[in-house]
């Protein structure tokens, strides 16, 4: 079972993000994922239908005998029910992860969330926080064209349209005080620079892809599941639309070209 593969899963791209900082601190380990570039996004789509997707998305990596499911997406883990007794496999989403990070980290108790409007609907973040600790202000901001403007390269924090976009995002946690912010979606760090070009050196980001894989670990090696041998971990990449605009947006997720295998499959077979 070691030797078994993780298996993320994501909406479309976005996911890439965690693959790549699982690929930086578990370099041993074999990856397996899905994106559902066929159904994206799932951020406007109703809760039932997110609880659907994310199940045949999960259903198609235990197929491809996984040791672990990673929902790499912000509003899967907002809004689909836990998976872990449904398929049988360990399970983790990024809400939690990231919250525990984000209120360890923040030093005046106001914390800032972006999602999906799914996600910042289902107040996930929000409800997580707070029910530890009640003391902090939470304030929430659905960033919905920031996905799209990451699906299509638009992250250059030079960029003037990127610029007016972040600043109109921003404009409230600004007001707020916060000084931390959640990145409650995986296309969100690749904005990362822009944002924190707007919001200042003092607000810390807080990145769901990077606290998941991080966590991801700790559930491997507390399961006795994590590589401890000198493999080199290979990643296999599954798509409900073509491969080749996969491809083409890949490099810009992962910091280089998804080399291995890309294919398409028929994800409603799941």
């Amino acid at each position: 079972m070691k030797q078994s593969p993780i298996g993320v899963f994501d909406s479309g791209l976005g996911g890439l993000t965690a693959v790549r900082e699982i690929q930086q601190i578990m370099p041993q380990e074999d990856i397996v994922y899905f994106g559902d570039t066929g159904r994206v996004p799932y951020g406007s789509k109703s809760r039932e239908a997110i609880s659907k997707y994310a199940l045949q998305d999960a259903r198609f990596l235990k197929k491809m005998g996984v040791k672990i499911l990673v929902a790499a997406c912000g509003t899967v883990s907002s809004v689909a029910p836990d998976l872990s007794e449904e398929l049988g496999l360990p399970y983790t989403g990024v809400v939690n992860p990231t919250c525990f990070t984000a209120a360890r980290v923040t030093r005046n108790g106001k914390i800032g969330v972006i999602g999906t409007a799914a996600t910042i609907n289902s107040h996930s973040y929000k409800r997580r926080i707070t029910a530890k600790h009640p003391e902090f202000e939470v304030f929430e901001q659905h960033c919905q064209l920031f996905v799209s403007f990451v699906e299509n390269g638009l992250v250059d924090p030079d960029d003037e349209l990127v610029q007016l976009m972040v600043r109109r995002y921003m404009a409230p946690f600004k007001e707020s005080g916060v000084d931390t912010m959640i990145l409650g979606c995986t296309h969100f760090p690749l904005l990362a620079d822009a944002i924190r070009q707007e919001m200042g050196d003092g607000v810390t980001l807080i990145d769901s892809g990077k606290e998941t894989a991080i966590y991801t670990q700790k559930i491997l090696r507390e399961a006795g599941l994590l590589r401890d041998d000198d493999h080199k971990g290979e990643s296999n990449y599954y798509v409900s639309d073509t491969p080749a605009d996969f491809e083409k947006y890949a490099a810009l997720f992962l910091n280089n070209s998804p080399h291995n295998h890309v294919e398409h499959i028929n994800i409603e077979e799941y």
